[in-house]
């Protein structure tokens, strides 16, 4: 079994990812969002789904987007094997804030992880060498995806899982 966390900025994706990969029903705590949009949710604890590829079932976290629930990020993250950071290519002013996501759960659980751009449909949207640059990244590890294609998301797994198998033959997890 495979522990992934997905975490992100708020609207980047996380939820619709898992939704678009699990092969069980996802069990999510979205509440209306008080600092969004009327109608708009905000997942406040986490969201969890499965996906199975042959014998290797990986379970997927996802973790709220907002600050306030940072405490989350943690507890989500202990055990976890990696980490998908969804950044949304329609919002570049979401990415200091998806860094800071990104820093602090790096600095306290050292995972190996991608970032899956999503919302990249429009002109003015950051392409994946935009992201790779502002994070510092080999564009290889900045995958475009559309959150809501399943098909695209098990890239992002598969992606990871390199790096999670890399980190393995290294001996470092």
């Amino acid at each position: 079994m495979l522990k992934f966390v997905v975490a992100g900025p708020v609207n980047a994706g996380k939820t619709t990812f898992i939704q678009s990969l699990s092969e069980t029903p996802v069990i999510m705590t979205d509440e209306p969002a008080t600092d969004g949009k009327p109608g708009e949710m905000t997942t406040v604890a986490m969201d969890f789904g499965t996906f199975h590829a042959g014998e290797v079932i990986m379970h997927l976290f996802g973790a709220p987007g907002h600050q306030r629930f940072d405490y989350m990020w943690e507890v989500l993250c202990e055990g976890a094997t990696g980490l998908v950071l969804v950044v949304s290519g329609s919002e570049p002013r979401s990415l200091p804030f998806a860094k800071f996501i990104l820093d602090y759960i790096t600095s306290r659980v050292p995972v190996p992880f991608v970032v899956a751009l999503t919302h990249v449909d429009s002109e003015r949207s950051w392409q994946v060498e935009d992201v790779a640059n502002y994070f510092d990244l080999d564009p290889w590890r900045v995958v475009q995806t559309d959150a809501r294609d399943g098909e695209q998301n098990v890239e992002v797994l598969i992606r990871l899982l390199v790096l999670v198998l890399e980190q393995r033959s290294l001996g470092t997890v």
